[in-house]
């Protein structure tokens, strides 16, 4: 079993990271643990944009000690590049909330 501390933090981040987790429990993504359970937790780190904008993310750093690492290579650069080239589209996004589509 894994468990952290909360990493310090204001009433007004704590009441922002309590809210993303309501919106969670809300779209049936999480669920309340009992007392008894036993569970591996995160710890959540809230990331704020420019904008005032926040998303609720998870340091899982600490579960790195318990995964198996498989090595995958990344595409070189120029090689990326060479295929970038001869593309007809390249297209950028950023999908609000893209872990939780159903």
């Amino acid at each position: 079993m894994l468990r952290r501390p909360p990493y310090p933090a204001s009433l007004e981040t704590r009441k922002e990271i309590e809210k993303h987790i309501n919106e969670l429990l809300n779209m049936d993504l999480s669920r309340k643990i009992g007392h008894n359970e036993i569970v591996e937790i995160t710890t959540p780190v809230l990331i704020t944009w420019h904008d005032g904008k926040s998303r609720l993310c998870g340091d899982f750093r600490a579960l790195n000690n318990y995964t198996k690492s498989e090595r995958y290579p990344i595409p070189r650069i120029p090689h990326a590049l060479d295929k970038l080239a001869k593309a007809k589209y390249i297209t950028k996004m950023d999908c609000m909330k893209g872990f939780h589509q159903n």
